[in-house]
């Protein structure tokens, strides 16, 4: 299992300001993934490779 953090290639900083109310620090509860082309929840489980394994919406967990 894959973890979303700054280890993966794919993760970055989001680009907008202020995604989660911290202002200017790095702070953050989300990374932009580059491989889905949105923000995800930063130390969560990857999305892209829940998405690769059948989950609708990559978020993990009971959906339903």
């Amino acid at each position: 299992m894959r973890w979303c953090d700054l280890s993966c290639p794919e993760a970055g900083f989001p680009k907008e300001d202020a995604v989660d109310g911290a202002g200017s620090c790095r702070t953050f509860a989300a990374l932009y993934c580059a491989k889905l082309g949105r923000l995800v929840a930063k130390n969560a489980p990857c999305a892209a490779e829940a998405m690769a394994h059948g989950e609708k919406d990559g978020k993990g967990g009971d959906q339903g």
